[in-house]
């Protein structure tokens, strides 16, 4: 039976320079993680399926390898909200963590929206970030007639008045939010390219990296035309 020593022992191993080096670039904390690639984490995944206390576990470490190991095990429905608080609180400087593995198992839990908005409005980068993707996360998911639709489009007001002033990421997760209602959710498709158009071209640093902040009204237009504006996803995770 794999254990949190030697799964973490695991991943030491898988551990590369080169994958170090690339998320240094994105920003994220080099004396937090071993460097493992992603392919190398579902291999792992697979082995340890269904061990939701060793993924507990594994987040706890505030390894990023592990961390995010976490998220690909983990059944956000059996969780807590103060164990969904834990791990969102727990992503500083790992925006993998941050807007990918805490929104994986948050959107699975019956608490989602309330930790969302929860989280939309907190001052801390990393937790408004996990807060607009996993809201982002529902809206992918969820069918419309489960939505609060007039709340939906209070949350583009709020992105089109705040955007410009928001911390770095929280720009990117912002700017993601409003392609999401115009791909997700159809009834306010309208009012999604309405607010894509006022916000225009987003401004994000993102690193030492080829990375590219995606223009809302250039992408939910591409989408609208492949006519998939309103198809949902059975779920968000990668």
């Amino acid at each position: 039976m794999p254990t949190l020593a030697s799964i973490m022992s695991e991943l030491k191993k898988k551990g590369t320079e080169k994958t170090r080096k690339t998320y240094a670039r994105h920003g994220m904390a080099t004396d937090k993680m071993f460097g493992v690639s992603v392919a190398d984490l579902k291999v792992i995944a697979k082995t340890i399926k269904g061990q939701q206390a060793l993924a507990l576990e594994l987040y706890g470490t505030g390894n990023l390898d592990a961390m995010y190991l976490a998220g690909m095990v983990a059944d956000g429905s059996q969780m807590t909200k103060q164990q969904l608080n834990t791990w969102a609180e727990g992503a500083a400087n790992l925006r993998m963590i941050a807007e990918y593995t805490v929104p994986w198992v948050t959107v699975e839990n019956p608490h989602a929206r309330e930790l969302a908005k929860q989280w939309m409005k907190s001052k801390k980068e990393h937790v408004a970030s996990s807060g607009w993707c996993t809201y982002s996360g529902l809206l992918a998911t969820k069918p419309d007639e489960e939505l609060d639709l007039a709340e939906i489009e209070s949350l583009l007001g709020t992105v089109a008045k705040g955007i410009m002033g928001a911390h770095n990421r929280v720009r990117y997760t912002m700017n993601g939010f409003v392609i999401a209602v115009g791909a997700y959710v159809k009834t306010l498709l309208k009012q999604a390219k309405a607010t894509a158009k006022q916000i225009g071209s987003v401004s994000v640093d993102v690193g030492d990296t080829a990375c590219s902040v995606p223009l809302a009204t250039a992408y939910i237009e591409k989408i609208e035309a492949a006519g998939r504006a309103g198809r949902k996803r059975i779920t968000i995770r990668c």
